[in-house]
């Protein structure tokens, strides 16, 4: 539910102000993209897989224990399919 001030109007500047700082920040996510991209391409120019490079991001956030028992499980499916 929309909060309203000055008994059911809008304020037009708070309101003008939040959607140009959600549209800044869109736009800055989307110059954010474009370089992840372009070091993305780098890195496969370099010879590295970004598939896996992307894989080691995401096992780099997880905590130790995290990364143990995601290690543990991966062996025992690969095992129980013989891989």
């Amino acid at each position: 539910m929309m909060k309203q001030a000055n008994h059911g109007a809008i304020d037009n500047q708070q309101l003008l102000s939040i959607i140009e700082r959600i549209e800044k920040l869109n736009e800055d996510t989307a110059a954010i993209a474009a370089d992840i991209k372009e070091i993305y391409s780098e890195a496969k120019s370099a010879g590295f897989d970004p598939k896996y490079i992307r894989q080691m991001i995401r096992l780099r956030k997880l905590d130790p224990d995290e990364l143990d028992e995601a290690d543990e499980l991966t062996q025992m499916y690969r095992n129980a399919l013989g891989i």
